[in-house]
């Protein structure tokens, strides 16, 4: 079952250019439900079940287990996504007969609403950060965020020649590795351009290397998406505002502040770079 486990995630990584997260997300999953099996299935002779003897009744008895562990149905869905994704590799490749994913519906989640900022709430938020080389750092990222309704690891996977000044956009790479074009406007190039020419060259300085990455930590190297979070929350601090936001936040407010200016559906459906209507519907 490891070995199967293993040769899937590899399937996942080099063939469907799947994502960090939910490489880290399905194989926590799927260990957990081969620790299971191990636990369950395993006979007196110490053999272990194989994976084509699994039926949907063994899923179902998993599920029930994390389920009494009161995981909540955002993670028991992506559970079963991990599994249904895992079984289809399986039957396809002749390892398995029979999918036992086929008789598994995901539960079904309550839909939130998503938070969003006001505009007066943007406007202070946009405004907080100094003049220093990582105030100047924070004031382009805030307003890339924004202005382009980017999620965090496109941020941070942003490079310097992604950006065309010209045309005034950001070439960012989304789930999947698909490639979408995200303008950015006026306000937001202003700070990206004042942050290359002045902040970015002072973090460079740091490190000593050539760093290609448009947004740079305090050493001078790439930053990561654990530190944009932190960043994120230090300004909220600072301008006291009442609600608890992330980075996503932003490119929710984005989405939002766009359909109330009169935008349709499915322009912002593009620019968020989602792949099925039903998930911009939200807004």
């Amino acid at each position: 079952m490891d070995l199967l486990i293993e040769q899937f995630m590899a399937y996942l990584k080099i063939e469907k250019n799947a994502s960090p997260h939910t490489l880290e997300s399905y194989s926590h999953d799927l260990e957990e439900f081969a620790h299971f099996l191990a636990e369950e299935f395993t006979g007196i002779d110490g053999t272990q079940v194989d994976p084509s003897g699994v039926d949907y009744l063994a899923i179902r008895r998993f599920l029930a287990l994390m389920q009494k562990r009161g995981l909540s149905k955002a993670t028991m869905a992506r559970k079963v996504a991990a599994l249904r994704s895992f079984y289809r590799y399986l039957t396809r490749e002749g390892l398995a007969k029979v999918n036992p994913m086929i008789n598994i519906n995901t539960p079904k989640q309550d839909k939130k609403l998503p938070k969003f900022l006001y505009y007066p709430e943007i406007e202070l938020l946009l405004s907080a950060p100094d003049s220093s080389p990582l105030g100047q750092r924070d004031r382009a990222l805030l307003e890339t965020v924004y202005a382009g309704g980017l999620r965090v690891s496109e941020l941070v996977g942003l490079n310097l020649e992604d950006l065309d000044y010209n045309l005034g956009y950001a070439r960012v790479y989304g789930k999947g590795g698909k490639e979408r074009i995200a303008p950015l406007g006026r306000v937001a190039l202003k700070a990206l351009q004042d942050y290359i020419e002045c902040g970015r060259r002072d973090l460079a300085a740091k490190s000593g290397e050539e760093e290609n990455a448009l947004f740079l930590n305090k050493f001078g190297t790439r930053l990561s998406g654990r530190s944009v979070r932190n960043i994120v929350n230090k300004y909220v601090e600072q301008v006291a505002l009442e609600k608890k936001i992330s980075p996503h936040t932003l490119r929710h407010s984005f989405a939002t502040h766009l359909l109330e200016g009169g935008a349709d559906l499915r322009s912002v459906q593009e620019l968020l770079g989602h792949v099925n209507m039903s998930t911009t519907q939200i807004y």
